[in-house]
């Protein structure tokens, strides 16, 4: 490569080293075509990239990008896997091939700014991919929403028995209760409660003769007197046979007179 060249490919080293979320150094010695073609097959699926590039190439990249953490792992044939995507899936396709072909030996890389030992790219490997801990944390979070949900379920359930049951005992129908008919009065109950009624409104009843046309005095028989003339005195003659004439007051005084004198 010329120097154009040798610029251009450490420019596009520096861009993939900045863009990465983990970058793993691999030792790649022993690896054939074939091999190579598989891993990098598998590892596409985790968004990662296996490239074999010169140390001293990538030497000057990672100064460019920052990353001087890689510098000390590119020692020896070094090939850098970038990843962009899930890291634990591609740590675990690199480690399972690496471990069939007893290849690929890793050297050390950087995870998020952080170095990576070889042990804890072994645990990473162990790990389940992003998609299976998604589903994993998804069914930790909706287990509880599940369990609600089936024990609501089994409550409508248990009420809509206990409903069939009550509605085939005859105690519960779809129909709306009849109204009440209010009771209905006897006939003959309110004739005589009326008249009553009647009295006791009627508080002033009309007189049947005014008190103007009603003769202030008793009218006289005709042919007799109204007795505003002299009584009529009675004579001895008068007196019925067989009754002896009642002495009058007058005559009793004479005769007191006449025995005094």
């Amino acid at each position: 490569m010329d120097r154009d060249q040798k610029t251009a490919v450490v420019k596009e080293l520096a861009e993939e080293l900045k863009g990465s979320e983990a970058i793993f150094a691999i030792d790649y010695r022993g690896i054939s075509v074939p091999q190579a073609a598989e891993l990098r097959s598998g590892l596409r699926d985790a968004d990662a990239r296996f490239r074999i590039v010169k140390n001293r190439l990538t030497l000057r990249a990672a100064d460019e990008a920052g990353t001087e953490g890689i510098k000390e792992h590119l020692e020896g044939p070094t090939a850098l896997t970038f990843v962009k995507g899930d890291a634990a899936l591609a740590a675990k396709t690199l480690f399972r091939l690496g471990s069939e072909w007893e290849l690929l030996e890793f050297k050390g890389g950087l995870m998020d700014g952080e170095a990576l030992d070889p042990d804890s790219f072994k645990a990473i490997a162990r790990l389940p991919g992003r998609d299976a801990l998604n589903a994993q944390v998804a069914g930790v979070v909706a287990s509880p929403l599940t369990g609600l949900v089936r024990g609501l379920g089994s409550m409508i359930q248990g009420l809509a028995l206990q409903l069939g049951q009550i509605a085939e005992q005859g105690l519960v129908t779809g129909e709306a209760p009849a109204e009440e008919e209010a009771p209905k009065e006897d006939d003959s109950s309110d004739g005589e409660a009326a008249a009553p009624a009647a009295q006791e409104g009627d508080t002033d009843p009309e007189p049947a003769e005014s008190p103007e046309e009603a003769p202030s005095e008793e009218q006289a028989p005709e042919g007799e007197d109204s007795g505003q003339g002299d009584p009529a005195e009675t004579g001895e003659g008068d007196a019925d046979l067989g009754e002896e004439p009642t002495e009058t007051s007058e005559d009793a005084s004479d005769d007191e007179k006449e025995d005094g004198s």
